[in-house]
């Protein structure tokens, strides 16, 4: 445990966004609905993905609560015109029409009562579209070896990423934060009851990732 910590303190000094580390899995699935997709990314921080986004074609919207990480956002995606910023919540509202190809939350659907988020998702999606979830969720023994391998793994990535000391944390990473309540199986459990079919797994970097696809039109 020792080790560990010493790890803990020695990767607070090289800091890199670990949300960063699953863009690919995101763009993956963005690809897989289409070139001109529409998407919407809930919680888009300072802007990293929907800027990564906007090279799949499609229009791109980013929904941001926090007014400073809107604003960096919107630095960050100057000039792209297939992308829009808004600084506001999610509306847990569940819609009549769906809008979007392709929903997508990381780390930001544990802000959010998860039940009611989901819902609201749901309606948002397009027959044969996705709702894409990079999340966080409590630990519990389950999850100790996906942790050990992450602490060993940050450390190393951290220090190839920036190898000088951290005075301050990076830009992308200055968004508000908030630490999950539910474990991977309490979100599993609801998000199966809403979401039928829906696909989830632990990953690294305290993370899962998850996928629900809607039905085609038949």
């Amino acid at each position: 445990m020792r080790l560990l910590s010493k790890l803990g303190r020695f990767s607070d000094g090289h800091p890199w966004s670990h949300n960063d580390a699953y863009a690919p899995f995101v763009l993956w699935h963005a690809r897989r609905v289409g070139r001109a997709a529409t998407v919407l990314d809930v919680g888009c921080g300072t802007g990293s993905l929907i800027r990564r986004l906007a090279r799949c074609g499609g229009a791109v919207v980013g929904l941001e609560p926090d007014a400073r990480s809107a604003a960096l956002a919107r630095v960050n995606v100057n000039g792209l015109r297939n992308v829009t910023v808004r600084e506001e919540p999610f509306d847990l509202t569940v819609q009549e029409d769906p809008c979007y190809d392709l929903v997508t939350f990381v780390a930001s659907l544990h802000h959010l009562p998860l039940a009611p988020a989901l819902e609201a998702a749901r309606s948002l999606v397009r027959p044969g579209g996705r709702l894409v979830i990079v999340g966080l969720a409590r630990e519990t023994p389950k999850d100790l070896p996906c942790s050990l391998a992450s602490v060993l793994l940050n450390a190393v990535i951290g220090v190839v990423l920036h190898p000088h000391r951290a005075v301050v944390p990076p830009e992308n990473m200055t968004a508000p934060t908030t630490m999950p309540s539910l474990t991977f199986e309490e979100i599993h459990a609801v998000a199966s009851r809403v979401l039928p079919g829906f696909r989830m797994r632990r990953s690294l970097f305290w993370r899962y990732r998850a996928v629900w696809a809607a039905p085609p039109v038949r």
